[in-house]
């Protein structure tokens, strides 16, 4: 298991939890009791979770784990969500892609296959993509997310309000029937609802692990999403509400 894999999963563990012990964490990853220290002492050190004898606890970041430490997490269903997704776009098309791993994919694809206009607000997509002839890239400014390296609030929403994309890839922590799309952060979730408002369709792309989940801040309900796009670990009973909400499900 990669050292970022690793981080990532004591991290989501730590936030399911609450807390956790290194005996547990040792036994979970399989790796030695003094790997997991020297991996929470490191996580600690970026005040990602709080250090306690034995174990650790949620730290003052909350429940939101920062995208460099979601790369790697269930990175083969995200490149199979990712070759869907892009088979969605037509040729020439103008794309809005917001923040998140599996965007990134999309993104990634899209460029490969280009030639498209890609209008984002996430610096690392913009990084990527700066230097594909085949793609005309728009960055959004905005205020910088150091969790999710996303570009937010008034500034990127005025800017969203001048431009219509053909479709928007929209990354959630969450998605539910009851609740809708949701992320951890108002700024980011106000920023999302205006790539979805100029936009022809909203497709959301989230592995398995973000169907039925409900964060702090809503995006948008359900009528404003076109399509889904997952993997085959999702519960079937939440698809099946979000299906019967008249949004399509396609799953990998």
């Amino acid at each position: 298991m990669l050292r970022t894999e690793r981080h990532a999963r004591i991290l989501e563990h730590v936030s399911a939890q609450g807390g956790v012990d290194v005996h547990e964490l040792s036994r979970l990853l399989n790796v030695s009791g003094a790997t997991v220290r020297r991996d929470l002492q490191h996580l600690s050190r970026l005040n990602l979770l709080r250090r306690t004898h034995g174990g650790a606890v949620v730290g003052s970041i909350g429940l939101e784990v920062p995208v460099q430490h979601r790369a790697e997490r269930r990175r083969p269903e995200k490149q199979a969500i990712a070759r869907a997704a892009a088979a969605l776009v037509p040729e020439g098309a103008v794309v809005g892609m917001t923040g998140g791993t599996t965007v990134t994919e999309v993104a990634r694809l899209l460029a490969e296959r280009g030639p498209v206009t890609i209008v984002t607000n996430a610096v690392n997509i913009a990084a990527e993509l700066v230097l594909h002839r085949d793609v005309n890239l728009v960055v959004i400014g905005g205020n910088a997310r150091t969790a999710s390296y996303e570009l937010v609030g008034p500034i990127a929403e005025k800017t969203l309000a001048d431009h219509h994309t053909d479709m928007t890839f929209l990354g959630v922590d969450g998605i539910s029937a009851a609740h809708g799309c949701t992320t951890h952060d108002q700024l980011e979730a106000a920023t999302d609802r205006a790539f979805a408002a100029g936009s022809g369709r909203t497709i959301v792309v989230a592995d398995h692990s973000k169907i039925g989940k409900v964060t702090f801040a809503k995006i948008c309900p359900l009528t404003d999403i076109h399509h889904l796009v997952t993997d085959n670990g999702a519960p079937t009973d939440q698809l099946a509400r979000i299906a019967d909400a008249g949004v399509p499900v396609t799953i990998v």
